[in-house]
């Protein structure tokens, strides 16, 4: 999906094993995520990449679905439409950064761009994060489907300078896993769907 201004992904074959052992396909369908997180300047820079053994449509599903997003990423309450022009999304988030005991709300409206199936890139119109440009890639390949998030940010908000970058890095690695077993998710249903 959309990148969320850190704050911007359990796949399992049967519902008995949604219920009882989540994050099991995850683990098959995805490799391990990697994820970088430095300060530059006011910037924040985030990059996260995994490799998966999904369908790419899936992916772009998941990735595109902006009003399902807080169903399944950590702290974030809302996500909407608030308007479509061809490939051009504006989309309102609202939800909470922060980790343990530091939390900031945060709500902000983004233009979306899609490239279909390839690329999304978004950037902040309004809301408390001063600066925002974040852009998924998904690229395929012979081990699956490659994606990769990258974005920068300056929050309204100060983030504790102590325990700050790491913090950074707990809730995008969250939120980032929380997409990639969403995928993996809606792929193994896909996949065990009975043929007609």
């Amino acid at each position: 999906m959309l990148a969320t201004p850190i704050r911007s992904g359990t796949a399992l074959f049967t519902l008995f094993t949604l219920a009882v052992a989540p994050g099991l396909m995850a683990a098959a369908a995805a490799g391990a995520i990697e994820a970088r997180i430095e300060r530059q300047g006011e910037y924040i820079m985030v990059n996260a990449s995994v490799v998966m053994e999904v369908d790419a449509r899936i992916a772009w599903e998941v990735l595109s679905d902006y009003e399902h997003l807080a169903r399944f990423i950590p702290d974030m309450k809302s996500s909407r439409v608030v308007s479509r022009d061809g490939n051009r999304v504006l989309v309102e988030q609202k939800g909470e950064f922060g980790f343990f005991f530091y939390r900031q709300p945060v709500d902000v409206v983004l233009e979306v761009v899609e490239y279909p199936m390839r690329r999304m890139d978004a950037r902040r119109i309004s809301g408390n994060i001063r600066d925002l440009q974040t852009r998924y890639d998904l690229t395929a390949s012979d081990a699956g489907v490659k994606l990769d998030y990258t974005g920068r940010f300056i929050p309204e908000f100060s983030v504790p300078p102590l325990f700050g970058l790491p913090m950074v890095r707990r809730v995008v690695e969250r939120r980032f896993r929380a997409m990639v077993e969403e995928i993996a998710r809606r792929d193994a249903l896909a996949r065990n769907r009975p043929k007609d």
